[in-house]
């Protein structure tokens, strides 16, 4: 089933009030390798980019469209093919050009799209060599006419979030958060986060074509926003511990804390366990926040293992704020398709009663507010998903409640325990 989704936000009318819409050349991305792109943010050109090279728009309007590149006046002599295509899975008849050297403006051709929704374009050199100073690609006609894309710089797909309902007499008293999380797709520079709260997060990463992650991080206090040297001391969170093979370290750039994580080759399809725990001091002037993730293949039947454990400042409260998301921290390949499933969520008071959370509101960065409305939330099976990116996932409004009819498991059987130190 195709899906017609708003995407994104600016469309033209030229001088004449011929519609038209113009999608500058760093907007699109690279395949099949989506580092093989050298843009100028500047002037929105891609000076070069190997393989192809494609765009997203979305029409309300059937009809005809020119077709014209700009490229830079330094541009050297290319052929190259142009397709349009019904996103995802239409096909589309290629137009061929022989581009001038130093010729900014060049005409392609016209399309019928003989039908509304999102399209995508594909431009590539015919003898396979790397296209060169690309300005924009422009669409003139009727079909252009109300015609939209996301046009700015960045090109990451939105985040989205599950925030946990927590019942009100609770809401001060939470000290374990208890999450399961099924990957459904892994495409690199992807966070999908299973236990997030008000001082930290907890999840997973694809880092590279051959490097995963658990992530473990918690936050400074103070305001400090890019440079962790500027923290004083004591606003510093500080590590108590961490597990074997764990790298713990500082952050910035994204506010400032204390980081771990464990390269670990987790698995597409797999369900992980992720487990918080919130301990405030008696005087209620810091609280220690320890990870621990579920590691299936020790032992008999698999057991609990440290990521991290650290001390926060200027805290003292337990579990606030509870919430999972779905993350495309590169945005050179924001058009991949990422979902995710999370369930089986339990939050324990500290009296010792364990909560079921079926209850969970969807929300997304402001990037999903004009640009990206590609993303959604849901329930499915028993638990709830996520999904973003790839300009085709259909828009779901920020706030909407997803409810579960029961939860879909139960809660550890037991609980960790930090050793002591040595």
């Amino acid at each position: 089933m195709r899906f017609a989704v708003a995407l994104a936000f600016a469309s033209f009318v030229t001088a004449q009030d011929t519609p038209q819409l113009r999608l500058p050349a760093f907007c699109g991305y690279a395949h099949p390798d989506a580092g093989a792109m050298q843009r100028d943010t500047k002037n929105g050109a891609v000076l070069s980019c190997r393989g192809e090279l494609h765009f997203y728009f979305e029409t309300t309007t059937p009809g005809e469209v020119h077709v014209a590149i700009e490229r830079l006046d330094d541009a050297p002599a290319q052929q190259v093919e142009l397709r349009v295509q019904l996103h995802p899975e239409g096909d589309g008849t290629p137009l061929t050009k022989a581009l001038e050297a130093g010729v900014t403006q060049s005409d392609v051709g016209a399309l019928i799209l003989w039908q509304p929704g999102v399209h995508r374009a594909i431009l590539e050199t015919t003898d396979g060599a790397p296209l060169q100073r690309v300005a924009a690609l422009t669409f003139t006609g009727e079909a252009a006419a109300g015609a939209r894309a996301s046009t700015v710089e960045r090109r990451n797909a939105s985040s989205v979030h599950l925030w946990y309902d927590v019942p009100k007499k609770h809401r001060d008293d939470i000290e374990w958060f208890y999450c399961e999380l099924t990957p459904r797709s892994d495409p690199l520079w992807t966070y999908y986060m299973a236990t997030g709260w008000h001082r930290g997060y907890f999840g997973m990463q694809v880092n590279s074509p051959t490097e995963r992650r658990v992530i473990f991080s918690v936050w400074d206090s103070g305001d400090e926003a890019v440079d962790r040297d500027k923290v004083a001391a004591d606003d510093r969170v500080q590590l108590i511990a961490k597990g074997d093979d764990v790298h713990a370290s500082g952050f910035g750039n994204e506010g400032t804390g204390g980081h771990s994580h464990l390269v670990h080759p987790w698995k597409l399809g797999d369900t992980f366990r992720f487990l918080v725990h919130a301990e405030p001091n008696e005087d209620n002037t810091h609280t220690t926040y320890t990870g621990w993730f579920w590691f299936a293949d020790r032992g008999e039947a698999g057991e609990w293992g440290l990521i991290a454990s650290f001390r926060a400042p200027k805290d003292g409260r337990f579990l606030h704020g509870l919430y999972s998301f779905s993350e495309n921290f590169s945005g050179s390949n924001g058009d991949r398709h990422r979902a995710c499933d999370y369930g089986n969520v339990w939050l324990r008071t500290k009296s010792g009663e364990w909560l079921p959370s079926i209850g969970a509101k969807f929300t997304h960065d402001g990037h999903g507010n004009e640009h990206r409305l590609d993303r959604r939330g849901g329930v499915r099976d028993g638990r709830f998903f996520l999904e973003h990116g790839d300009f085709a996932t259909p828009e779901m409004p920020r706030g909407t409640a997803l409810t579960l009819r029961r939860q879909s498991g139960n809660p550890p059987d037991t609980l960790p325990t930090l050793a002591a130190p040595r």
